[in-house]
C-alpha cells in the first residue's frame, strides 16, 4: 500500500481522516505497519478537553499509542527486526543522552517523544515509524491484539513491580476498576500476592474484577451530607477495614495500595488502609492538587511514589517493564483477551472513540478495552 490514512485529532471535539506521506525511517529505525490500537483514556480526554496538564493540543495530530503491527522495512543499521515479524511496539522514544536517561529512568526524561501526547502524532495510521529497540518481537502463540495490550499492561507492570516492588504473599488494594487498575490486579497477582483487594464505586467493575483477578472487593460508602472529603475517607477506610479484616500492623496489614483512580478521596482512604511501614503507588490522573492526611503518611512511615509510564526495573531485575510483560502473558500468567471488549474497523474510529467515551456501547455493554484495527484489517482477525 502506498497511502497513509490517519486518524487526526484536529481540535476539541473534531477528528478527521486524512492521508498522510508514508513516514521516512533512519538507519536505527523501523517502520511498522499498525494493525491493532487500544483506545486509552488520554486519547479521549485529548478529544474532549485538548490537553492533559501541560501537554496542549495546538495542531493537528494523529491520536492512539496502544499498538502492535508488523514491521514493513527497518534501517540499515536494525539488525534483530525484519520484515514481517510480528511486535508490539512502546511508542516512547527517549533522548538517551540525559541524566534520566543514562540512570535508568528513561520515563523521565525530558525530551521524551511519545506518541499522540502533543506535539507528537500518534500510531493510528497505516504506517509509524518508531526506533527498533523499542518494538518487541511477539511469540508465535500471541496475537497482535495481545501485542496492543502490552502498553497498559506495561503501566501496570511499572506501578506494582517496578516502583511498587510488590512481593510474594503480600496484600495489595487497588483503588479504581478501570483497564490501568485491572491490569495492575492481574500483575500483582501473577507476581504472587495473596490478596488482591479491588476497590470501585461502580458494582458491575466490582464483579468483574472478581472474576478476573481480584481476591476480594469493596464497594465505597456513600457521602453523608455536609461530610468533608476527608472525614469521609477516614470513615470509608474504617469501615474497608472492619468489613475485609484488615489491620495497620502485622500479616493482615495492606502492604501495597496502588491507586489507578486519581479521585481524592480513594488516595485519602488509601493513605489511612495502608499499614504502618507500608507502601503507596499513585499511577491513576486526577485533579492536579487534592488534600491529603499528612500526619498520617508520617507517622506510619509510608513509602509514597509516584508511577508514570514504565520504563526498566532496577537490578538485579534487569528485564524492562515491556519484556516483562511480555514474558508474562506469554506464560500464561497474565490473560489479556476478556478485557477486551469491543472491537472496531479503522474506518469506525470515531464510532469507537464514542463508545469508549459513553463507557458502553448502544447495546448496553460496558467497555473495558476497545480496540481498533488498521486499515484493511478485520476487526475479528485478531493477527
Amino acid at each position: 500500500m502506498s497511502n497513509n490514512p490517519s486518524f487526526v485529532l484536529r481540535k476539541i471535539e473534531d477528528v478527521v481522516f486524512e492521508e498522510r506521506p508514508i513516514p521516512d525511517i533512519k538507519d536505527d529505525e523501523a517502520l511498522i505497519a499498525v494493525k491493532k490500537t487500544g483506545i486509552c483514556g488520554s486519547d479521549v480526554h485529548y478529544l474532549v478537553h485538548g490537553r492533559i496538564g501541560d501537554f496542549v493540543v495546538e495542531n493537528p495530530m494523529i491520536l492512539g499509542h496502544e499498538s502492535a503491527g508488523i514491521v514493513h522495512k527497518v534501517g540499515s543499521k536494525v539488525t534483530h527486526l525484519k520484515p514481517g515479524d510480528r511486535v508490539a511496539m512502546e511508542p516512547g522514544a527517549t533522548c538517551r543522552k540525559c541524566d534520566d536517561c543514562k540512570r535508568g529512568r528513561y520515563e523521565l526524561c525530558p525530551d521524551m517523544v511519545f506518541a499522540a501526547t502533543p506535539p507528537y502524532d500518534g500510531t493510528l495510521a497505516r504506517y509509524y515509524p518508531i526506533p527498533a529497540d523499542l518494538c518487541y518481537k511477539l511469540p508465535d502463540h500471541l496475537t497482535l491484539e495481545d501485542g496492543a495490550m502490552m502498553e497498559p499492561l506495561s503501566v501496570g507492570i511499572h506501578s506494582v513491580a517496578n516502583v511498587g516492588a510488590v512481593k510474594p504473599s503480600e496484600t495489595v488494594v487497588v483503588f479504581g476498576a478501570g483497564p490501568v487498575g485491572l491490569l495492575c490486579m492481574a500483575v500483582a497477582r501473577a507476581l504472587g500476592a495473596s490478596r488482591v483487594i479491588a476497590v470501585d464505586i461502580v458494582p458491575s467493575r466490582l464483579e468483574f474484577a472478581k472474576t478476573y483477578a481480584a481476591t476480594d472487593t469493596y464497594l465505597p460508602l456513600a457521602f453523608q451530607e455536609g461530610e468533608t472529603r476527608i472525614a469521609y475517607s477516614q470513615r470509608n477506610a474504617k469501615a474497608m477495614m472492619e468489613q475485609l479484616g484488615l489491620e495497620e500492623r502485622g500479616a493482615r496489614g495492606v502492604n501495597l495500595v496502588v491507586d489507578a483512580s486519581g479521585a481524592e478521596v480513594s488516595i485519602q482512604t488509601g493513605i489511612y488502609i495502608a499499614k504502618h511501614g507500608g507502601r503507596f503507588v499513585q499511577v491513576g490522573m486526577g485533579p492536579p492538587e487534592i488534600q491529603i492526611p499528612i500526619t498520617n503518611l508520617l507517622v506510619k512511615e509510608i513509602d509514597f511514589k509516584g508511577s508514570f509510564r514504565y520504563g526498566v526495573r532496577p537490578a538485579p531485575f534487569d528485564p524492562g517493564d515491556y519484556p516483562l510483560a511480555i514474558a508474562l502473558v506469554a506464560q500464561g500468567r497474565i490473560d489479556l483477551k476478556p478485557l477486551i471488549t469491543h472491537r472496531f474497523s479503522f474506518e469506525q474510529a470515531v464510532d469507537a472513540f464514542q463508545t469508549t467515551r459513553a463507557g458502553k456501547s448502544p447495546d448496553g455493554k460496558a467497555v473495558i478495552k476497545a480496540v481498533i484495527s488498521g486499515p484493511d484489517v478485520d476487526p475479528a482477525d485478531l493477527l
